[in-house]
């Protein structure tokens, strides 16, 4: 099929909208004799007439009207398409991909995007609630550009990252529970006998650890009665009485009815919130996503 190419749909439009030759010519920049011939190879090529020419008059033909058409549509998505590669280069056009576990949702994720979205309103943002584990391999995979995830990670030495959030625990008791009407900070030793809620240690091995290691220092071991994959579901089941749970600070801001918060008065490791995302797998737009975490981590 011999198709025209994109310099004569150009020189095409021009006719076809000055229908006059020379103004055509002239805001091409180019002088008339080319241009006509320009013209008449372009309607050989494809075999119709797409000018009914006289000495005073130029006008289009039924198939130059059905193909100017084409031409304002094919030349118009040209365009559309380079002013995208071009914002794409420069930062303001694209989509960044974001893994995030539901712990990110409660401290500073709607902090970054609200930052981002006001640096970068060109750039689309594909948000999708996945567990720290299954993060990692989708980031090395190029299924997703960013992560909001709990360390460790498989595959780490793949990855390139900053700790965007670092939480303290608190102790999630039921409103009913005996030491709810407590003032200050509870000793873990308090919670020693107690049943707890727990995410699983292959789910999040970093918030385990911490939360089993601050009670083996209390002198017991840890009872779980229940066990939660997501954040929100360990609140639910501890405002339910099934338990009581040691959960990261910001948790709090989740406000479940039927649950209080009390400070540990423990000293323990904090539990780290990484940014990740995969090592020199840096453009623009995703470049002044890190940015942002930068300035919001440094808060």
């Amino acid at each position: 099929m011999n198709l025209p190419d994109l310099w004569q749909l150009r020189y095409f439009k021009a006719v076809a909208e000055h229908l006059h030759f020379g103004r055509a010519a002239a805001s091409l920049h180019i002088s008339q004799p080319p241009l006509s011939r320009a013209i008449r190879a372009l309607e050989e090529r494809l075999g119709v007439s797409l000018f009914a020419r006289s000495r005073r008059r130029v006008e289009l033909t039924a198939a130059g009207a059905r193909l100017l058409e084409e031409a304002h549509r094919t030349l118009g998505q040209l365009e559309r398409a380079v002013l995208e590669l071009r914002g794409m280069a420069a930062g303001e056009r694209g989509r960044l991909r974001i893994g995030f576990v539901s712990l990110a949702d409660y401290g500073v994720l709607p902090q970054l995007l609200k930052a981002y979205k006001a640096a970068r309103p060109g750039v689309q943002l594909a948000l999708r609630e996945m567990l720290s584990p299954d993060q990692s391999p989708a980031l090395t995979a190029g299924a997703l550009d960013f992560g909001l995830l709990l360390p460790p990670v498989a595959d780490a030495q793949d990855l390139d990252h900053i700790v965007v959030q670092r939480e303290r625990f608190v102790a999630a008791l039921p409103a009913r529970h005996r030491l709810a009407a407590t003032r200050g900070a509870l000793a873990m030793s308090a919670l020693a006998g107690e049943s707890f809620v727990m995410v699983p240690r292959e789910i999040a091995p970093g918030l385990y650890d911490i939360v089993s290691g601050l009670a083996a220092r209390a002198g017991f071991s840890l009872n779980v009665a229940q066990e939660a994959i997501q954040m929100q579901t360990v609140v639910s089941l501890v405002s339910s009485g099934l338990g009581v749970a040691v959960v990261p600070g910001s948790i709090a801001n989740l406000g479940r009815r039927g649950v209080v918060y009390r400070k540990l008065a423990d000293r323990h490791p904090a539990l780290e919130l990484w940014l990740a995302w995969r090592r020199g797998a840096i453009n623009p737009a995703a470049a002044e996503f890190v940015a942002q975490a930068r300035r919001l981590a440094k808060l």
